[in-house]
């Protein structure tokens, strides 16, 4: 029994060490010092028992995107970015997700019980279904991205909330479209759909067929509990890894066509060649360092635990690597948990600052070999400067660099 415990004691001052001596100058000794004792909660808080609220010291919360259309001409803000820097994880709070809506247009107020999804076009049958016809059918929940084609690096923006707020990633639980497609008899001939949601400047969008029987789904159920009225309730389209303006919220019909329609959604970021429009609704590989990242500051030298987020619309992420040292030598991240597709995931790599100024990045490799570039890859492949691709239209998933002052602080390394 002695030898027990002296192997698990031995054990824990080995844990302490974190592996590699690792200094944590950061932390302050505790000498046996007892806890302070806070002040208890007299009774229930408003609202708490029927819908649970969260610490009052605990204040994260999104803010409009620094975008150039927000507001827009009628002075709505449709652009709301997540606080990816607060973020513990890779589910994004359902409170916390980001949200876009088609510029001109306030939040529908809809009641699920007067909703319907219409299916018609190149069908056998045309069938509307509500929202108890889809609860009724053969389900799926699962963990996948939404991100909005102007979520991109910026010079001016300070924390990665201004730079890579406009996506989230949750839990999205409904029914495959391919049911509803089989249920309602495809025909042969119907190559594309377009999908239409309620609010009033109609948000409609052109897709392939293809994709709409691979793996979208029109959700009702988002992380355990209702979409939300800003994500699309009762119902919504997801499009794993397609660009978020295509997961049509609200969405009331779904009709199916032989080809590519122009929509309001389509006009002005999609290539008119069909096969090239179809190409450019995937989201690319893409990484950012959450912490350290803009604003931030480290309190002093020692050990930290980077950490970040990458996703790709083609599929799950491979791999990723951070540098410490601003590209020199690149080194291997580690994964919390198992990387999904078109997900979110998580990864940390141990680092010990010796306190002096340098930048750090991430990098990522999706499953079918897409690697995340720098914005010098970019300005080669466009044939700009590096100055021009900050106004490049279209996706954007180029490194992120932090640069890391010698007092701790971290700013946008594009500044």
């Amino acid at each position: 029994m002695r030898e027990k415990r002296s192997a698990r004691r031995e054990f824990l001052r080995n844990s302490a060490a974190l592996a590699g001596g690792v200094t944590l100058s950061a932390a302050a000794p505790a000498f046996g010092q007892a806890p302070n004792q806070s002040p208890m909660i007299k009774g229930e808080r408003e609202g708490e028992i029927g819908y649970g609220a969260r610490s009052k010291y605990i204040t994260s919360a999104r803010i409009p995107h620094g975008s150039r259309h927000t507001p827009d001409n009628f002075g709505l803000t449709f652009h709301v970015a997540t606080p990816l820097q607060d973020q513990v994880g890779v589910v994004t709070p359902t409170s916390l997700h980001y949200y876009a809506t088609t510029r001109g247009s306030y939040l529908p107020d809809i009641d699920p019980a007067k909703h319907t999804l219409m299916i018609h076009g190149l069908v056998d049958r045309p069938l509307t279904f509500n929202v108890d016809d889809l609860k009724r059918l053969p389900s799926v929940t699962r963990l996948h991205f939404i991100e909005c084609a102007g979520n991109r690096a910026s010079r001016s923006a300070k924390t990665v909330q201004e730079t890579h707020g406009m996506t989230s990633n949750a839990e999205w639980t409904g029914v495959l479209l391919s049911t509803l497609l089989k249920e309602c008899g495809l025909k042969g001939s119907a190559k594309w759909f377009v999908a239409e949601g309620s609010e009033e400047v109609k948000g409609a969008s052109s897709m392939p067929v293809a994709k709409a029987m691979d793996d979208c789904f029109v959700a009702y159920g988002m992380n355990g509990e209702a979409v939300r009225p800003q994500n699309g309730f009762p119902m919504r389209l997801m499009v794993p890894g397609f660009e978020g303006i295509l997961h049509t919220k609200w969405v009331q019909r779904i009709k199916l066509v032989d080809r590519y329609y122009m929509n309001y959604n389509d006009f002005g970021h999609l290539d008119q060649e069909q096969k090239v429009a179809a190409l450019d609704y995937q989201i690319g590989p893409k990484s950012v360092i959450t912490y350290p990242s803009g604003a931030q500051r480290l309190p002093g030298k020692g050990f930290y635990e980077i950490r970040g987020l990458a996703w790709s619309g083609g599929g799950a992420i491979k791999q990723v690597e951070v540098s410490t040292d601003g590209g020199k030598k690149w080194n291997k991240a580690q994964f919390q948990g198992t990387p999904q597709r078109m997900a979110h995931c998580l990864f940390t790599y141990g680092w010990q600052w010796d306190g002096n100024e340098t930048e750090i990045l991430s990098r990522c490799v999706d499953e079918i070999g897409q690697a995340q570039p720098t914005r010098e890859q970019i300005a080669k492949y466009w044939n700009k400067t590096f100055d021009q691709t900050f106004s490049v239209p279209g996706l954007d998933n180029s490194v992120q660099p932090w640069k890391i002052a010698k007092d701790g602080s971290v700013t946008n390394g594009f500044a």
